[in-house]
């Protein structure tokens, strides 16, 4: 049984924030679209919680989960999480985001119980420029790459959101990082959901130039269908992603996509806040299997794009 919304979109994707706690202070953030920014482990669901809701996603045809935040790895529990998630039958592929300042003692027993691929914000390769837009050292997230390299993630990507004005010309540098590492660039345009408009105006920048390159040195171009539709470019070497943000219509066009916020509400779209559904309320309550389910599918009927230009 899988979940389909309206406009026939197939719901196969679950993103779970873990906390809305980090250790870094990205501008460009889009916090998983959460409208509070309350960084306290009481607005936090438990590990059974967690599963509890992984599980039901799972048994309506999810059957692929990534963890986020915030920061992930703010969780001194995340491993207990991860086994928690990884061990529901039916339940095909699960992975994390993270910006990788934690991971470097924590990757293998992350990949060890469970969690099979990785995203690692990393914006540059400029010390200072990494000190600037997160707050944060470079170095850690870099040893956080080989570790999780090391552990066996498959793949590691590498999430470059472009920044005008401050990276723009570092693409080919990550590019020679990402082949040299054996890993995966993803070009992400900079998404106006959370952040300020000043800002927004300030540094956006259009990926269309990227593109053109990476086309003309491409041997193979990829179309993921089920995400997004975003372009895998495959070079001889190396291979580069390319996200847009959701003023693009194929973003939303194929979005198959929930979220399920940090104190535990079913989000159906990253810019809407107005339509949760709280599914944490009613376990602590006591609630069946069958009402979690019904809480799902109630949820999922609000999915729509956001886009209305589709």
């Amino acid at each position: 049984m899988v979940l389909t919304d309206k406009c026939g979109r197939p719901l196969l994707n679950l993103r779970i924030a873990l906390t809305q706690r980090c250790n870094l202070h990205c501008d460009y953030c889009h916090k998983e679209g959460e409208e509070s920014h309350l960084r306290s482990k009481l607005n936090e669901m438990t590990v059974s919680e967690i599963a509890r809701i992984a599980k039901t996603a799972v048994e309506l045809g999810i059957d692929r989960i990534k963890l986020t935040g915030g920061e992930p790895l703010m969780r001194e529990d995340i491993c207990e999480i991860a086994k928690a998630i990884a061990t529901i039958p039916g339940l095909k592929d699960l992975s994390m985001t993270t910006n990788g300042q934690l991971l470097e003692d924590v990757a293998q027993k992350l990949h060890d119980c469970g969690i099979r691929r990785v995203n690692i914000s990393l914006p540059t390769l400029d010390p200072e420029k990494y000190r600037k837009l997160t707050g944060g050292e470079i170095s850690r997230t870099l040893k956080g790459i080989k570790a999780a390299v090391k552990a066996g993630f498959c793949p590691v990507k590498l999430n470059m959101v472009i920044l005008s004005e401050a990276n723009v010309n570092d693409v080919p540098e990550m590019m020679d990082y990402a082949r040299q590492n054996g890993v995966i660039l993803q070009l992400i345009e900079l998404d106006p959901m959370n952040v300020d408009r000043k800002y927004y105006t300030k540094y956006h920048k259009s990926l269309d130039e990227y593109e053109a390159m990476l086309q003309e040195k491409a041997v193979t171009i990829e179309t993921r269908r089920y995400m997004h539709g975003r372009r895998i470019y495959r070079l001889p070497d190396v291979t580069v992603e390319v996200v847009h943000p959701i003023e693009n219509s194929e973003f939303c066009m194929h979005c198959t996509r929930m979220r399920v916020t940090s104190d535990g509400k079913l989000k159906p779209c990253l810019m809407r806040n107005e339509n949760l559904f709280d599914i944490v309320g009613p376990i602590r309550k006591g609630a069946a299997d069958a009402e979690l389910r019904e809480l799902f599918a109630r949820a999922n009927e609000k999915r729509e794009p956001y886009n209305k230009s589709i």
